[in-house]
């Protein structure tokens, strides 16, 4: 399934400008995004001088390392790409200044200040989409359309799975500077993926309660979890796990679904999806070749538009990125206490 052709919407000038808070590797990608996909009118903030000498090398646009002159610059929709303990300050900031929001996933590290945030968005009448890019997976979409046209009958369990080597996830720096590898920062394989949980809820719904093991086991030089296994029972009766590391030293991203008339399986790294059906005994296989990654993300800014022009619902708003946080953040008190959460 290729990437939408996006047309840029009549008004596209309306929107005003965008502000990319947090110039590391998914801000940078995002700006090259949003100008692939039209945006022109665009301005950057970082506290770090070399990251803005690199942006304005770059892209060539206004750059700042003082938020609040960042926010004065006649700022209409603000991209929040900083660390994950630190998106909710400049998320405040940026909305008490009118600004439309993208956040990146996942929405904290905590709850602490989540509600503000969604008041000052109700109250501002603030458009909002917290990163999902694996929802614009082709592989995902197609399975969530067999689930949701029953193709395998009632789903009974499903099981997700991540695995990859921390030290490869950004190899032209050293992972111990990074936030995965720093609890301060948000890191932790738990929130930093949280697509999983995130993917799971949205093909299947609600969690209400879950158990969670999870531990540091490696070398890794890391103050957080580096594996974790969840097991979350659904508002609709089925169960799913997701097992997530940081360890796997070849990449690991798939998904197995079974239900009464059959079983789904998606790999991410060989983009293909296998459909297994009982009533005739064989698999269906559809393999999307030569996927570029970044497809995702193209396809997200590209929904984040739409939204803001009024073509398109989010996705996923800060109320329901909240109820993801939530259950990644039960998942850890499992871990720590040992038992059951409910929700």
């Amino acid at each position: 399934m290729p990437l939408t052709t996006f047309h840029p919407h009549k008004n596209i000038d309306k929107f005003g400008r965008f502000l990319i808070i947090g110039c590391g590797s998914i801000g940078k990608r995002h700006l090259r995004n949003l100008r692939q996909l039209g945006i022109k009118d665009l301005a950057a903030f970082d506290v770090r001088q070399d990251r803005l000498d690199e942006i304005q090398k770059e892209f060539d646009i206004p750059v700042f390392n003082d938020l609040e002159s960042a926010l004065c610059y006649d700022v209409r929709v603000a991209l929040i790409c900083t660390p994950t303990s630190l998106h909710i300050p400049p998320a405040l900031a940026a909305a008490r200044k009118g600004c439309h929001l993208f956040i990146e996933k996942p929405l904290s590290h905590s709850l602490e200040s989540v509600d503000e945030l969604i008041e000052e968005v109700m109250q501002h009448n603030l458009l909002t989409l917290v990163g999902c890019n694996f929802r614009f997976h082709p592989g995902l979409q197609y399975i969530k359309n067999l689930i949701e046209n029953e193709k395998i009958g009632r789903v009974m369990y499903a099981g997700a799975k991540f695995g990859q080597y921390l030290p490869d996830w950004h190899p032209w720096e050293d992972y111990r500077h990074g936030y995965s590898a720093q609890r301060s920062l948000g890191g932790g394989v738990i929130l930093d993926r949280v697509h999983e949980i995130d993917y799971l809820r949205w093909l299947f719904g609600e969690v209400k309660e879950l158990y969670c093991s999870a531990d540091h086991v490696s070398n890794l030089e890391i103050d957080t979890e580096d594996v974790a296994e969840i097991i979350m029972h659904f508002s609709g009766g089925m169960v799913a796990s997701a097992h997530l590391d940081y360890i796997s030293r070849r990449y690991m991203c798939e998904l197995e679904v079974l239900g009464e008339a059959g079983s789904i399986y998606w790999s991410y790294q060989d983009s293909k999806v296998a459909v297994y059906l009982a009533s005739d005994q064989t698999w269906h296989s559809v393999i999307w070749e030569k996927y570029d990654p970044n497809s995702m993300y193209l396809e997200e800014m590209q929904h984040f538009i739409n939204v803001l022009a009024g073509l398109e619902e989010s996705q996923q708003d800060v109320e329901q990125a909240s109820r993801v946080l939530r259950i990644a953040l039960a998942a850890k008190q499992s871990a720590i206490t040992g038992s059951k959460v409910a929700l």
